[in-house]
């Protein structure tokens, strides 16, 4: 203290300078990991799933969450030998709900993509859906150039979204919606002339109104899909490709599969 009353005004510069120094460095620390011993400490896994796109993510007969999404979720869960907490997200919103600690992990029918690698980390897939711009049978589109002048209904943010920002000519109007069933809506009430959905958005249009005789006409994306951690879950991150390649290979996912799709677990690939 002596020091620094000798040395005056410079002296208290200094250690102003010293202590914004420490504040920053501690504002720069990284957020603290998630690890598999806090999950089993607190003894409950909170889990982002989407209600809007069944047989993924949908809602059971109490509008709980239900799905396939919501059963490898319980599955994990159970694995872990912890509750379950199933929190609905939207496709604009998951991230964000993933990057504030709101859930632990998502498993919301996320594709896996470089861009959305440089906010979150994907675990090795768990299971995939084809991508496609669909439209009526009447509509002549046979590529991206057939899109001029085309209203075209996704859900923003999601796969289809960034695949037809992609391909689509200038001329094209894509039109975002916050989720599929809004996307979908626009397409039956003739607010959209084509949708882009995956395959199982497909099947189920096909039942419910065959009318529109609606077939894919490009194939925008084969999506494999991960389960999504922060970056620096590290920890949690392998566990839960232990996890997934356990259940691959027992048949507990295949068994999901047959039960929400109707069809054996596709061959996936892994990295």
């Amino acid at each position: 203290m002596r020091l620094l009353q000798s040395l005056g005004k410079f002296g208290y510069g200094l250690m102003a300078l010293a202590l914004l120094a420490f504040g920053t460095l501690a504002v720069a620390q990284p957020a603290r990991a998630l690890t598999v011993d806090d999950i089993l400490s607190k003894k409950k896994l909170v889990v982002g799933v989407l209600t809007d796109f069944p047989p993924y993510g949908g809602t059971d007969s109490n509008q709980k969450p239900a799905g396939y999404d919501a059963d490898v979720a319980r599955l994990m869960a159970k694995y872990l030998g912890v509750e379950l907490d199933l929190v609905p997200v939207t496709g604009p919103n998951r991230i964000p709900y993933l990057l504030t600690n709101k859930i632990d992990v998502l498993i919301a029918t996320f594709g896996i993509t470089p861009e959305r690698a440089k906010q979150v980390q994907f675990s090795i897939p768990y299971s995939s859906i084809d991508v496609y711009l669909l439209a009526p049978k009447k509509l002549n589109i046979k590529g991206p150039a057939d899109l001029k002048g085309v209203k075209i209904a996704v859900a923003r943010a999601s796969t289809q979204d960034a695949s037809l920002t992609a391909i689509a000519p200038k001329e094209a109007r894509i039109m975002r919606f916050d989720d599929d069933a809004s996307a979908i809506q626009a397409l039956l009430s003739g607010q959209a002339d084509a949708l882009g959905a995956a395959n199982v958005v497909l099947a189920q249009l096909t039942k419910s109104h065959p009318e529109l005789q609606l077939e894919p006409k490009i194939t925008l994306r084969h999506q494999p899909n991960g389960i999504a951690l922060r970056r620096q879950d590290t920890d949690l991150h392998q566990w839960v490709n232990t996890f997934i390649f356990y259940i691959r290979n027992n048949g507990e996912l295949d068994a999901i599969h047959r039960k929400w799709l109707g069809v054996p677990l596709p061959e996936l690939s892994s990295f």
